[in-house]
Order: structure tokens, then C-alpha cells, then sequence
């Protein structure tokens, strides 16, 4: 009975996506929607694109395992991340009339610089990308059956289709579905979870005094984790193409402002219950936990305590959740692909083409996905790995370049040099403390260092 919803679900996701193919006419549909999107859209297409598989699973885990101190580095630095950019980066890129993050380094720096950030974006997705997969085959395997390498290709292909034909028209009608979704399969589960504990105030009671810690109590490795993760949410995601997707479709300035700030709201507020379900699971049922592992207990305790009707709901929000975090996630460097790495070295290229070719780049970047949730199975970590390349390269440089006038193109080459390989040393070596915090703050003296010793001479920039 679950299967029959679940693919009747799948359908309709289909159909939208296919309804939606018929307002794309250009690139420029194809990759922001004709610029036309309101406030509540752009807040529903940036919620649904970041409340995936880690908001209902690897968050969930990480909360039972290590209390408020992974709400803070998961949850809470995900909204002040948004607040940042809506605040201090909306209005100044979305002046700029672009269509993507590297758009502004071409601007700033150089034709060079616009290539080599293009190339460090498209390279930092597979791994998100990669997370929701991995999950929507441990869906389809507990449902269906179906074993996950299939899994995997499965929940590729049909993300794929309705973002290959209908873009980001495609990616915000979904996205409000799959919101509606989400909010009313994990509602209805947390008011089956309080009514069967007697409420909120048993299941946190049980906690330890440490839970309710919002930092680390462990040594300089748990330090190291939660100072990585907050960087990696919040700096890491600042110069995030599915951000900046979001803030240059929107109608006006203000549209992109307050989309980003109620996206935000709705991110701290709707992925608070997925903690709390999981949290309230393991109180009433602790075998939920089987060999350590936490990323399964939300699954397992709608299979386990759940009757049919919310089974239903449930895997409908969750398939939601994959289904808008995979696809919005896919369209970024797709889009990135099309205007920076194609379009500035064609340019008798006609539109009609090159939306082909940005068609074609959410396959590329699907197949490279799938090759990465072969490879990892652990969805936060698979996530973080996402941002670091963000962090450790191009930080930095966008962020300098924004705000600081004597911003360089040797120092953003720096910036992304030092940093990127600092990071990547470090990685090798297997630094106690996180490699992204070397990374980062490598790419950021690098940045100061190089644009002062070597400052761009008669500069035409409006930076």
C-alpha cells in the first residue's frame, strides 16, 4: 500500500516538472525562472532545497548523539547564514544583473578567475548531491526492496527528468508541493510522538545535564568537529550557488531579502521537529539505535510504532525533502556549467543551444553524483564535504572582492591556492584538528597578503 502512494507521489512530481517544461522558452527561464519570483517562492524553493536528507536523518542523529551543540552547529548556523547574506550580500550582487556567484568573479577579477571558481563550484556539489541519493535508496530499499546500488540510479533518474525539462519553473512548483509535504507528514508525526510520551517535557527531562550544553564538552577533537561544521554551514555556504539561485529569479532586491530571512525562519522552525521525533523516539523505544547507528532511528520508528496512515505521510515528506534538495542542488552547477564554463567560450553560441548544453550539465552532474554515494554513506559528513571545497577556495575572494577595495586578482589567486592546498595537505596528513580550519583561515591571509603586496594597477571595476 505504501509503494502504491509512494509512486503515484513520484508520478504527480513528474507531472509538475512536466507542466512546468512549458514556460521554459530560454536559458535564462531555465536557470532563474524568468526573474519573477516572489517573496514566499524564493523563501519555499531555499527552504526545500536545503531541508533534505540531513534535516529529517543526519541531523536527527546527531542530535540524540551529541544534544543542543549539534542544533547550534546544524540548525542554527544554517539561519544566521542567511541572515548574513540578506543582509550584506543581496543588495550589492543582485544590482549586478547576473545569473551566477562566478559571474561576479569574472567582474571583480578576471575571465581566469571566473573559470577556476567554476570549476571549484561544479566540483563542490557531487557530494550533496550524493547525500540525498544515498537516502532516497535506503528509502526505496526499506519500502520497495529495491537494493540501493539501484536505489541509487533510481532516485538519479527521476530527479533528473523533471529538472533536466523544467528547470528552476520545474524546481519552485515541486518545491511548494513538496513543502505542503514535508510540513504535514512531520507534523502529524510529531503529535503522534508527544501523545505517546505526554508531551515535550518527559522526553527532554531524560536527557543528561551535557545535552543541553550548545558546545563541545569533549577535547580539542570534538572543538575542532564543532568549529568545522559552523564554518562549513555558515561561511561555506555564503558564496552557495543555490543561494545566490534563489536571490537573482526573485522579482526585486526585496523579494530576495525577505525570501532569504522567511527561508531561514522556516529552516530553524521546521527542522526543529525532526529532532524532536527522533529524540522522543529513542526515549520511548532506545533499541531504535541498532549498531550505532543514528542516521536510521526516524525510519525505523515510523516502521516499528506508526500505523499505515502516517507510514504514508511520512515517507511522502521524506521523499519531498530528497526529491527539492536533490533537484535544486543539481540545477545550481548545471547552471554554472552553462553560463561560465560554455557560454564565455562560445560566444556565437545561440540561447537555444546553450539551454541544451545547461540541459545536459544536470545529467554530467548526476552521473558524478552517483559516483560519490557509491563511495560514502554518511549524509551530514557528505554534506560538510560539500562546503569545505566553498570554504577553503572561494570565501575568501568573493567575499573580499564584495566588500574590500584593495581586493586583488594575484590575492584571490592566493586566497584560493593557499587555501585549497593547505586544506588538502592537511586532509592527507590527517590533522587532529579539521583540515577546513586550516584551509580557511590559510585562504584568508592569502588573500590579504597577496592583494597588498600585489595590487591591481588601473583596475576598471566598480568594486
Amino acid at each position: 500500500m505504501i509503494s502504491f502512494f509512494i509512486i503515484l507521489y513520484l508520478l504527480l512530481t513528474l507531472g509538475i516538472g512536466f507542466w512546468a517544461s512549458k514556460r521554459i522558452k530560454t536559458s535564462g527561464d531555465f536557470s532563474l525562472a524568468g526573474k519573477s519570483l516572489s517573496t514566499p517562492l524564493v523563501a519555499v524553493t531555499l527552504f526545500a532545497t536545503w531541508f533534505g536528507s540531513g534535516s529529517i536523518m543526519g541531523n536527527a542523529g546527531y542530535f540524540i548523539k551529541d544534544g543542543f551543540s549539534a542544533y547550534v552547529t546544524l540548525i542554527l548556523s544554517t539561519a544566521i547564514c542567511l541572515v548574513i547574506v540578506a543582509f550584506f550580500y543581496v543588495r550589492k550582487l543582485y544590482r549586478l544583473n547576473i545569473v551566477t556567484v562566478n559571474d561576479f568573479f569574472k567582474i571583480k577579477y578576471n575571465k581566469t578567475l571566473e573559470t577556476t571558481s567554476s570549476i571549484i563550484m561544479v566540483f563542490s556539489y557531487p557530494h550533496w548531491i550524493a547525500a540525498q541519493f544515498v537516502a532516497l535508496a535506503y528509502l526505496f530499499n526499506s519500502l520497495m526492496g529495491i537494493p540501493i546500488h539501484y536505489g541509487i540510479l533510481l532516485g538519479a533518474s527521476i530527479v533528473v527528468f523533471y529538472t533536466y525539462i523544467g528547470g528552476m519553473w520545474a524546481v519552485a512548483y515541486t518545491d511548494m508541493v513538496q513543502s505542503i509535504m514535508i510540513l504535514i507528514g512531520i507534523t502529524i508525526l510529531l503529535i503522534e510522538i508527544i501523545s505517546q510520551s505526554g508531551g515535550i517535557t518527559p522526553i527532554f527531562a531524560s536527557q543528561k545535564e551535557s545535552f543541553f550544553n550548545l558546545y563541545p564538552t569533549g577535547g580539542i577533537e570534538d572543538w575542532s568537529d564543532y568549529i568545522a561544521l559552523l564554518l562549513a554551514f555558515t561561511a561555506g555556504a555564503i558564496p552557495a550557488q543555490e543561494i545566490y539561485q534563489r536571490v537573482f529569479s526573485a522579482k526585486t532586491i526585496k523579494s530576495a531579502r525577505n525570501g532569504l530571512l522567511l527561508g531561514g525562519l522556516l529552516l530553524v522552525i521546521v527542522s526543529s521537529v525532526p529532532l524532536i521525533i527522533g529524540l522522543g523516539g529513542v526515549y520511548l523505544n532506545p533499541n531504535l539505535i541498532t549498531n550505532g547507528d543514528y542516521q536510521n532511528v526516524i525510519p525505523a520508528l515510523v516502521n516499528s510504532m506508526m500505523g499505515l496512515p502516517v507510514q504514508i505521510l511520512f515517507y511522502g515528506a521524506l521523499i519531498s525533502a530528497l526529491l527539492s534538495t536533490c533537484s535544486g542542488a543539481m540545477l545550481a552547477p548545471a547552471s554554472v556549467i552553462g553560463e561560465n564554463l560554455i557560454k564565455p567560450y562560445a560566444p556565437q553560441i545561440t540561447d537555444k543551444k546553450l539551454l541544451l548544453y545547461t540541459r545536459l550539465s544536470v545529467v554530467l552532474v548526476a552521473i558524478i553524483s552517483c559516483y560519490f554515494a557509491y563511495g560514502d554513506g554518511d549524509i551530514v559528513r557528505l554534506i560538510e564535504a560539500s562546503l569545505a571545497l566553498i570554504l577553503v577556495c572561494l570565501f575568501a575572494p568573493f567575499t573580499f572582492g564584495l566588500f574590500w577595495k584593495k581586493a586583488s586578482v594575484d590575492g584571490a589567486w592566493c586566497a584560493m591556492g593557499f587555501g585549497g592546498l593547505t586544506w588538502f595537505i592537511c586532509l592527507m596528513i590527517d590533522t587532529t584538528i579539521d583540515p577546513t580550519i586550516y584551509g580557511f583561515i590559510s585562504s584568508c591571509l592569502g588573500m590579504l597578503v597577496g592583494s597588498l603586496l600585489k595590487p591591481d594597477i588601473g583596475s576598471t571595476s566598480q568594486f
